[in-house]
């Protein structure tokens, strides 16, 4: 992609630094996105994990921080049905470390879960008009889709492979996040659950680059000014970095996904355990004695319910056992600064 397309991008989102801060459920805090939209980046909000007053509570923290250009992101999965078969399979694969933890396997459990694009969700975006609306997961129904476009919102969506690009080509988006293998979190798949054959983001940028003529998001693998300029070099109009904005203070990670982060010798899988879907996390003791991917794992959302109080008692040891340590590859590259610092020396790279 040109350095004309470059600054189309740009214009088209009103930002000043080709630099999208990622949408990380659980991480990403208002004072993060407001330190990156005010830097020039494009701040991302994460909706998953609020209900809609959470939701709205949030977005007035942000907009009383900033009144530049952000982006609300939303998951586009269907939540499963019941499965009780499956649920009592996987507490059971589960007992013995209910059991070292002295724990009661029949305990009262959180429900867990992501919170799915619905109508309440796009009475938000009518509220609060965000700039910029991504998904992850496909796209949602089209009348909801319709609504949020008719806010005035640019739409852009994750593709892990040509194919999905296409399809959000196709379906009108205004930009689209190439999502390589390298990401950390939860793949953006929704045309493909063979993980086995997912693309790195350095093979996956120029192709999609070359199948679709809307601009494209460089996300995966990139935690410094080397990877940008990589990502700018092979067509990329931006980038989208999530693992390095874990290193800030503005992140609301937990202490032991904090420790393993400083831990740069540990490795990075895709796994399911954790929620029911692909995300890519540090490997820590539940991936390497279950997983990484299992078909024991209950259906996203579900798996993360009865998980929760073993991880609780670990993490209250100090332990990551049964953690979701959410991180790109490329985590090991990237070093502890404030938001804002980072988005601007994220932008430095690539330049003309």
């Amino acid at each position: 992609m040109t350095t004309s397309s470059r600054q189309t991008l740009l214009d088209l989102f009103g930002i000043e630094l080709p630099v999208i801060q990622a949408p990380m459920a659980g991480a990403t805090t208002p004072e993060m996105v407001i330190a990156v939209s005010e830097a020039g980046g494009l701040g991302s909000l994460p909706t998953a994990m609020y209900d809609e007053e959470a939701l709205r509570a949030a977005l007035d923290r942000v907009r009383a921080g900033t009144r530049r250009p952000i982006n609300l992101n939303f998951f586009c999965h269907a939540n499963p049905a019941d499965d009780p078969a499956r649920q009592s399979a996987w507490l059971a694969r589960l007992a013995g470390y209910y059991a070292e933890a002295g724990l009661d396997p029949g305990m009262p459990k959180s429900v867990g879960g992501r919170t799915p694009f619905d109508a309440a969700a796009c009475s938000v975006v009518e509220a609060y008009r965000p700039e910029v609306v991504s998904f992850h997961f496909g796209l949602p129904q089209v009348d909801l889709l319709d609504r949020v476009r008719h806010t005035g919102a640019r739409v852009i969506a994750s593709a892990t492979t040509v194919a999905e690009a296409r399809w959000l080509a196709g379906h009108g988006v205004d930009a689209v996040i190439a999502m390589g293998a390298e990401a950390g979190g939860h793949r953006g798949s929704f045309l493909t659950d063979r993980m086995s054959e997912q693309v790195g983001t350095f093979a996956l940028v120029p192709q999609i680059v070359d199948a679709v003529t809307v601009p494209v998001i460089a996300a995966g693998g990139i935690a410094d000014r080397r990877g940008v300029a990589a990502a700018f070099a092979l067509g990329a109009a931006a980038v989208q970095v999530g693992t390095a904005y874990l290193f800030t203070p503005e992140a609301g990670i937990s202490a032991v996904h904090s420790k393993a982060l400083g831990t740069p010798d540990r490795p990075t899988a895709l796994t399911n355990l954790f929620t029911g879907r692909p995300a890519r996390s540090i490997v820590n003791r539940l991936m390497v004695e279950v997983g990484p991917l299992s078909d024991i794992a209950p259906a996203f959302p579900t798996a993360g319910g009865p998980l929760a109080p073993v991880r609780g008692a670990a993490e209250a040891a100090g332990r990551d056992d049964f953690s979701p340590l959410w991180a790109g590859q490329s985590f090991p590259l990237a070093k502890p600064m404030p938001a804002a610092a980072l988005t601007r020396l994220l932008a430095g790279a690539g330049a003309e």
